[in-house]
């Protein structure tokens, strides 16, 4: 059983998250020192992140949020999820008002547009660093609350935070994930755990404070609303807290849960009714289109066993096996008999957090690894969870006067996360982010838009910046990224099947693979692209113009070529035989990968320019 506090210099000895009633503000002040250090800290791990990850990044939170803050017109990508009414416009909506502001400011400071786009770039990483921040903090105060105020334990659980490879890669992007960990944790330290002692109910006393436990629901139902999901994680905390709780307690607990659920649903469907221009419920039509219609398994399956062997060993890196210690040790803690007389209710309180969160993961991981879809970031609510758990087991082996072969380990499992992070955050997948800033900066050269009469466009006549993407989909951001609605761009899309029946859906091909898949690109392009004649190098601009025009060389909808051809290594030998002799030259050449799940995505990224 954990102790209550391992520090002698604690001012709460197993505290329950507030101060003595006689302390000066001091712990308060080192809190929100403690915050300041860790949002500089995460601000900076914002702005130098450099890689991909996951498309619902861009295409579930910023594209919505620009065509809101900025319009139609403005030419974000808005995927079938938004059209289908998937998605909860709360998130995106956020980051809207985050747009607003930026260009607000950057047009009162009179910014030219290049540094406009920087500064949109820029805006939402800054948010979402807040938001990562806020997760680090009350993983810190939630371990105190279990380990005690000050406690060495407890600050091994912001040091797993603060180091942890997955933090540093994830933390700071804007994944609906991101958001629901960070109101996860928040509500989880806010949720009333005060306990009676052995064989008494908890009783309105132990309920601490009423506005406490509503800004716990609160946060708890935007976190269900944004991930439905999460509801996973409050099912097993709410209910044995409604089983242990006096009729009377449970009739208030039951009363709170009904009142700020329905609140923040209320706001979710005025949002949603605004958005969308009809009634709907995103919730529900994700559950139905993901579970009834099965249609997230149009974007890839999984081994049962994934999140065991994949999953979990990824979010944790070097602290898998503290984890695995500290499950087993708390699990065990959980199934023997009750504390005795002597323990003090903080124990109580300690013991009881750490079971509920043990269990809490484990009932997560083994509930999602039911559902065929699966990524890594589906769990990443249970990462502070698991930190806390780990803290103790760590904690033991590197006590404060270690051996020498400890402490050399500790070093080289912190050599071997800086090493990660530097990897994943800095090197892998990073060209299909540096060829949007390529080609922002060529449209912004091109139209000289760093003039000082660049404040104001009706000075400009801009012309098109035409760019086509001949990648897997969603293998860049978008506008939020080319950030000026006169790049004018396409790539190939995969819609799923949603008005085929399931009988039918494993003969059914989105545009990507109708491209990739035999006899190959090349009939896709001859196809779907006008003639090569159209862009040959030989003959005169004026004699290419009227090939152009000529139906023989266009017919039906054909798309033109565009001035930059955006594709992967992998396409090089093929486009280099279908367009030889052409106006097409290599202008712009990124190392993209070492490795990929998708080998059509390993290598570098090119850009072919149009001369």
């Amino acid at each position: 059983m954990p102790p209550a506090s391992d520090s002698p210099t604690d001012t709460n000895p197993g505290g329950t998250g507030a101060p003595p009633r006689n302390a000066p503000n001091s712990y308060r002040d080192s809190a929100l020192g403690v915050f300041a250090l860790l949002l500089a800290f995460r601000i900076v791990n914002a702005l130098t992140l450099r890689t991909f990850f996951q498309p619902d990044e861009f295409f579930q939170s910023l594209e919505p949020a620009w065509q809101l803050a900025f319009g139609a017109d403005s030419n974000a990508c808005i995927t079938w999820e938004w059209t289908t009414q998937l998605r909860s416009s709360l998130h995106p909506a956020l980051f809207a008002a985050v747009y607003r502001v930026a260009a607000f400011v950057a047009d009162v400071g009179g910014l030219t547009l290049p540094a406009k786009a920087e500064l949109l770039l820029a805006a939402p990483k800054v948010t979402q660093a807040v938001f990562a921040a806020l997760l680090d903090c009350y993983t810190w105060k939630l371990a105190e609350k279990v380990y005690g105020r000050g406690s060495r334990t407890a600050l091994t659980t912001l040091a797993l935070s603060v180091c942890s490879p997955w933090q540093w890669f994830c933390s700071t992007r804007t994944l609906s994930n991101c958001l629901e960990t960070t109101l996860t944790s928040v509500a989880i330290y806010y949720w009333p755990w005060q306990r009676a002692r052995e064989r008494t109910q908890i009783t309105p006393q132990h309920l601490g404070s009423i506005s406490e436990l509503r800004l716990s629901l609160l946060l708890a139902a935007l976190a269900c609303i944004l991930r439905p999901t999460n509801a996973l994680v409050w099912l097993c905390v709410c209910l044995p807290s409604l089983w242990q709780a006096s009729r009377k307690l449970r009739y208030v607990l039951v009363r709170e849960i009904l009142l700020c659920g329905s609140a923040v649903l209320a706001c979710s469907v005025a949002s949603d009714r605004l958005y969308y221009e009809v009634w709907t419920l995103p919730p529900l039509r994700f559950l139905y289109f993901n579970i009834a219609q099965s249609l997230a398994v149009f974007y890839g399956k999984n081994r049962a066993d994934y999140y065991f062997t994949e999953g979990i060993p990824l979010l944790l890196t070097t602290a898998l096996p503290f984890a695995i210690c500290g499950l087993w040790q708390t699990l065990q803690d959980s199934e023997s008999q009750h504390p005795p007389p002597a323990a003090s209710d903080d124990e109580a309180i300690s013991r009881r957090i750490l079971t509920c969160l043990s269990w809490t993961s484990l009932t997560m991981t083994v509930t999602l690894s039911l559902i065929s879809h699966k990524e890594v970031r589906f769990l990443y609510p249970i990462l502070p969870f698991l930190h806390l758990i780990s803290a103790r087991p760590l904690n033991d082996f590197l006590p404060p006067s270690p051996a020498l072969n400890r402490k050399a380990f500790i070093l080289l499992l912190l050599a071997t996360n800086i090493l990660l992070a530097g990897y994943a955050s800095q090197i892998h997948q990073r060209s299909v982010i540096d060829v949007l800033s390529y080609l922002r900066h060529k449209h912004e050269t091109r139209n000289n838009l760093s003039g000082p009469d660049s404040t104001n466009t009706a000075n400009h006549i801009l012309t098109n910046t035409t760019v086509a993407f001949l990648m897997p989909c969603h293998s860049t951001p978008w506008r939020s990224h080319l950030i000026h609605p006169e790049i004018s761009a396409w790539a190939l899309s995969c819609e799923p099947p949603l008005h085929i029946p399931l009988s039918e859906r494993s003969a059914y091909l989105d545009e990507a693979d109708q491209f990739y898949i035999n006899p190959g690109p090349v009939p896709w392009l001859r196809h779907t692209m006008e003639d090569v004649q159209t862009v040959r190098a030989s003959g005169s601009k004026s004699g290419q113009h009227w090939v152009s025009q000529d139906p023989q060389f266009k017919l039906g909808n054909r798309r033109q070529w565009p001035q930059n051809l955006v594709f992967f290594e992998h396409l090089e030998p093929v486009l280099s035989e279908l367009l030889a002799g052409s106006r097409y030259r290599e202008c712009w050449r990124g190392f993209n990968s070492h490795f990929h799940d998708d080998h059509r995505r390993v290598g570098d990224v090119l850009v072919w320019c149009l001369d």
